[in-house]
């Protein structure tokens, strides 16, 4: 019962993306309105993750069947694609590359400053105990 009122709160998310998409002229896709939403839910306390988790979990357990319906649709229209597929492929193999990239880059920098951050406050902690010996 607990993993269909979890499943109701994600859908509810989801019927609240796709009212914005609905209402709002922009070219953005309902399920990223959606994981927006949830999103700024989650981090803003509005929703706790303990009530969307097993849902959550559930519904990525199952997200391989859920890519079943597109490769039937690309078989039955191979015909269509294969005049193109040469240019979806380098097209397809360029974009993989450059989001790798990227975020092996985003990643390293992340990391990088949280070390910088972190060996600030041991620095300052060090620094505060030293003052504090010496007033004493």
């Amino acid at each position: 019962m607990e993993i269909l009122r979890q499943f109701c709160r994600i859908m509810v998310i989801t019927l609240i993306g796709e009212l914005l998409h609905w209402l709002l002229p922009l070219p953005i896709p309902a399920s990223i309105y959606g994981m927006a939403i949830l999103f700024a839910a989650l981090v803003t306390g509005l929703v706790k993750l303990e009530h969307v988790r097993e849902a959550g979990k559930f519904l990525i357990e199952i997200m391989p069947v859920m890519f079943i319906p597109a490769g039937v649709g690309l078989m039955s229209s191979w015909g269509d694609l294969r005049p193109v597929l040469l240019p979806v492929s380098v097209i397809t193999v360029a974009s993989l590359v450059a989001v790798m990239a990227v975020s092996g880059k985003v990643s390293q920098l992340v990391i990088r400053t949280g070390k910088k951050t972190e060996a600030t406050s041991l620095l300052h902690m060090e620094n505060v105990a030293a003052e504090e010996e010496a007033e004493a």
